[in-house]
């Protein structure tokens, strides 16, 4: 039987396990990318292991994240985060230089690889033919040290592509019907790779939108062949040698297929407050609109901002549209300005942002209140704007350009324009000067607001506590640790940040937790999906929060609540969310012993409830391990 391409990738850096789907793997990381909101906590967990330098082929620090310097904080990571990459064999790549996922699919990807990133839109590699995964800070730390990351072999989904994208319909429109038709938590447990003689039809930055979104999917990454359209792409930016072929064998067995043909696809937007929550533009037509943002790691490539360009050549946008352009990369930026794009684009009264993810992740650009904002980037959580009330739609740059144009959400194939054919350049504008080389002669730098990485004691035989939250359905981590200009500079103070975990949902939690001495958590379907941020874990380890029960988890959030010593235990019988209440006194004894003789777990909720649940675990020899030392760092200290 034959291998599918991420079969391939997987057998050639496999460690421990075998390709069996659900059963528990290792693999050997090639390559490790981290970005300001992440990366400070990540270095100093790194630097907590005591190694000279990362053992990784290639480790590079992005600061696309942090950019807005309000006051010390911001700068300060970033002046750490430079002298520990140069310290410790890491690339940094300077603020201005573009966002981690566009100047890696420009300058490092390489097919054929892995690569873990402290980021949940690493897949974005996938585009590329790499085997690109998003994690938590700390399993990136791991990697760096040469260590492999841990996973449970997923299976692997097909999408069969046919056909070719009809004018002024793009990647976005492929991946929204993907979301459509899997929903947010269609991807768990599952690797989504395309195939398909619709292939040839998509270039790289296509490609690699499309795997970018897949993060909205839950998946464990997305990926595509590497073909003659990744050589090409490879040779434009001087990296020939990078590029091997990746096909995945004609026998290869999926565990699923879907098909889509690309010829039928028409313009989609993902409507608030979910990216599945998807209808055709044409049926939202109309739809007065306050803000247009295009950008973010899913669609600020050289394609997409050229074929922005040209639908704003000569024109003006609407009056009661806010414009904002932010390209990927300073390589897009400098293309644009070398043959006269950015002159149209300003012509037309677009405001110009920073090569940064900027609006994406709240730092910057929130709508008015009450506003709808139409924009290219792949989240649409409530509030994640900066404003709670505002709209937020998904779509493509050529939605976002007409919709700027007419001030209304509008099909941009009801525009008056000619489809615009774009030829993918033969040779990139490359310049690296902006990716500084390591020194390990350099002294580190630290800041007052960067404090030590807070670690837990190991896990007690009974855990006893209030039940601090109970939430709903798809929770994301926006949800449990706030992003934006006020909460994201304090990425590297714990104690502080801690003070945010759920004040969109419940202000009042941290001080709940803390005067409780922590306790429990309670979830729905898809508990912790969304960004990687391992903060949503490690702020509420922080508080004492000892244990999360939830219906399900989201794959890398799971992942962030074992690593800081956190209990991820699921219903055995779904009914029993109904019967826990906030406010309720649990106890969970003997879990060590439960674990041993591979039994269920049992919680015990006092008066007024006085009932007993049934809970399950899944979780491997090492996972266990983990958590009895009270995370990752203890046990990685013990090793």
């Amino acid at each position: 039987m034959g291998l599918t391409v991420a079969e391939k990738i997987i057998t050639k850096h496999l460690i421990e396990g075998k390709l069996e789907r659900g059963a528990p793997i290792a693999i050997r990381i090639d390559q490790t990318l981290t970005q300001d909101a992440t990366g400070t906590m990540a270095y100093l967990q790194f630097e907590a292991m005591g190694l000279p330098r990362v053992k990784t082929d290639l480790s590079v620090s992005y600061v696309d994240h942090n950019t807005l310097q309000n006051d010390f904080m911001n700068m300060d990571d970033h002046r750490y985060l430079q002298t520990v990459a140069a310290k410790y064999g890491v690339k940094f790549s300077r603020p201005g230089n573009g966002i981690c996922h566009q100047v890696h699919l420009e300058r490092f990807g390489k097919p054929g690889t892995t690569l873990l990133g402290s980021d949940s839109h690493t897949p974005t590699g996938g585009g590329l033919g790499q085997l690109a995964i998003g994690a938590g800070g700390l399993d990136v730390a791991c990697a760096m040290a040469g260590q492999p990351f841990y996973l449970t072999m997923p299976k692997i989904v097909k999408i069969n592509l046919t056909g070719r994208l009809q004018p002024f319909v793009s990647a976005k429109d492929v991946i929204l019907k993907v979301l459509q038709l899997l929903t947010v938590k269609g991807g768990a447990g599952k690797i989504i790779e395309y195939g398909g003689d619709g292939l040839p039809t998509l270039s790289v930055p296509e490609r690699a939108t499309i795997a970018n979104m897949g993060a909205e999917l839950g998946a464990t990454t997305s990926v595509f062949p590497s073909d003659a359209v990744t050589k090409q792409f490879l040779q434009a930016q001087n990296r020939a040698a990078d590029w091997q072929e990746i096909l995945a064998d004609s026998d290869a067995m999926y565990d699923a297929e879907i098909n889509i043909d690309l010829s039928a696809l028409e313009p989609l937007a993902a409507c608030p407050h979910m990216p599945d929550i998807v209808q055709k533009v044409s049926e939202l037509k109309d739809r007065k609109v306050d803000q247009v943002l295009i950008g973010s790691c899913t669609n600020s490539s050289y394609k997409d901002l050229m074929t922005v360009a040209y639908m704003l050549q000569g024109r003006k946008i609407a009056a009661n549209i806010s414009l904002g352009l932010a390209p990927g990369s300073k390589q897009v930026l400098t293309m644009l300005a070398q043959n006269g794009a950015l002159a149209d684009i300003a012509a037309a009264a677009a405001r110009l942002l920073e090569s940064a993810c900027g609006f994406c992740i709240g730092m910057g650009q929130a709508p008015n209140s009450g506003g709808v904002s139409v924009r290219t980037n792949n989240r649409n959580f409530q509030g994640r704007s900066g404003t709670k009330d505002a709209g937020v739609y998904l779509v493509s740059p050529e939605t976002a350009a007409a919709t700027a144009l007419t001030g209304k959400l509008t099909d941009p194939r009801a525009l008056d324009l000619q489809p615009y054919k774009f030829t993918p350049p033969r040779h990139f504008a490359i310049d690296d000067s902006m990716v500084l080389e390591p020194n390990p002669a350099t002294e580190i730098i630290r800041g007052p607001n960067i404090k030590p990485c807070p670690k837990r004691e190991p896990l007690t035989k009974d855990l006893t506590g209030e039940i601090l939250l109970k939430t709903g359905d798809n929770i994301t981590t926006d949800d449990i640790m706030p992003a934006g200009s006020k909460v994201l500079p304090l990425r590297s103070n714990v104690p502080a940040i801690a003070n945010f975990v759920f004040a969109g949902l419940d202000p009042d939690f941290a001080k709940r937790a803390l005067e409780k001495k922590g306790g429990f958590i309670v979830g729905g379907e898809n508990y912790g999906q969304g960004s990687s941020r391992e903060h949503a874990a490690l702020a509420p380890m922080y508080l004492g929060v000892k244990a999360v029960i939830a219906k399900s988890f989201a794959r890398i959030h799971k992942a962030n609540l074992i690593n800081f010593g956190i209990l991820p235990l699921t219903f055995a019988n779904a009914a029993d969310y109904e019967k826990l209440a906030q406010g309720a006194e649990l106890k969970i004894a003997d879990i060590s012993a439960a674990w041993q003789n591979k039994k269920n777990i049992f919680a015990d909720i006092s008066a007024p409830l006085n009932v007993r649940i049934e809970l399950t675990y899944d979780l491997s020899d090492r996972d266990r391990e983990i958590l009895s030392a009270g995370g990752m760092l203890n046990f990685v200290s013990k090793l």
